[in-house]
């Protein structure tokens, strides 16, 4: 499994090891609109307890990303739905030249949970 949620942060695990990934990032009111899952090649939903109503992007070889993603003024209970696309190309580029930018591309989606 590619994600992995826990109380306050989600690790998500890449196909490759020495490439940067493209994330996107969206907030919703409500659940998303279902997407195309031929578009994909993994696909994962979890629950998410963060322990403020920010999130901010933290990468191994970069580390925190300046910006932070705000959810709500306060932590709350959220839905993650992670996409991710280039999976296979991005585990090839780290056997073959062992860097990379981009190829592995995700789409992290939350909303409130419902109660």
């Amino acid at each position: 499994m590619f994600l992995n949620a826990f109380l306050g942060h989600l690790d998500i695990y890449s196909a490759g090891h020495t490439h940067t990934a493209s994330v996107a990032v969206e907030v919703w009111d409500g659940t998303p609109p279902a997407q195309d899952a031929a578009q994909w090649d993994e696909r994962a939903e979890a629950d998410f307890e963060p322990t403020s109503g920010e999130v901010a992007v933290w990468s191994m070889g970069l580390g925190r990303a300046d910006d932070a993603i705000t959810l709500a003024g306060s932590g709350g209970s959220w839905r993650v739905r992670v996409s991710c696309t280039g999976r296979a190309a991005a585990a090839a580029l780290s056997e073959d030249e062992g860097t990379g930018d981009g190829v592995e591309k995700y789409l992290v989606q939350f909303w409130p949970a419902k109660h």
